[in-house]
């Protein structure tokens, strides 16, 4: 889980304040306990990109913390950077397609916290569209250069 091939924009999250920081890694945190438990993997990939983003160690806890999905969703309505919202879908996108199965609850979360912050419906099967093609295109790398 810690080498998801995430490939966050630090350049975008770099103009977030420190809560729209927080925001952003609530939602991921939400959609890695999306089936109801933030496994040990999970826990030190939230802790990592905490300490790429510099987050104080007190405020891991709270992002850990996940009790009501809809606070989640709420809270993400400060991120008002168009990019950073487009960059947090991608990210949500690549974390739910990190399993190989994309659960009815990842969708839902994911279209939902798009929308609190504007982002429409399109644009996000835009971005899980390319994602998925993402993933195919890896794969097939592997077979071609002969990767196990």
């Amino acid at each position: 889980m810690s080498n998801l091939g995430m490939e966050m924009n630090m350049n975008i999250l770099s103009k977030l304040n420190d809560n729209q920081r927080i925001a952003f890694m609530k939602a991921l945190a939400s959609l890695a306990n999306a089936d109801g438990k933030l496994d040990k993997d999970e826990i030190a990939f939230i802790k990592d990109v905490a300490v790429i983003y510099g987050v104080p160690e007190n405020r891991v806890e709270e992002i850990l913390q996940i009790n009501n999905v809809d606070e989640v969703v709420d809270s993400v309505k400060i991120i008002d950077n168009r990019r950073a919202a487009l960059e947090l879908i991608k990210e949500m996108c690549i974390l739910a397609h990190a399993d190989n199965e994309l659960s009815d609850a990842e969708v839902l979360l994911i279209g939902r916290v798009g929308q609190a912050m504007g982002v429409e419906l399109e644009k996000i099967e835009q971005i899980s569209q390319w994602v998925i093609d993402r993933v195919i295109w890896l794969e097939e790398a592997k077979l071609i250069f002969e990767d196990a």
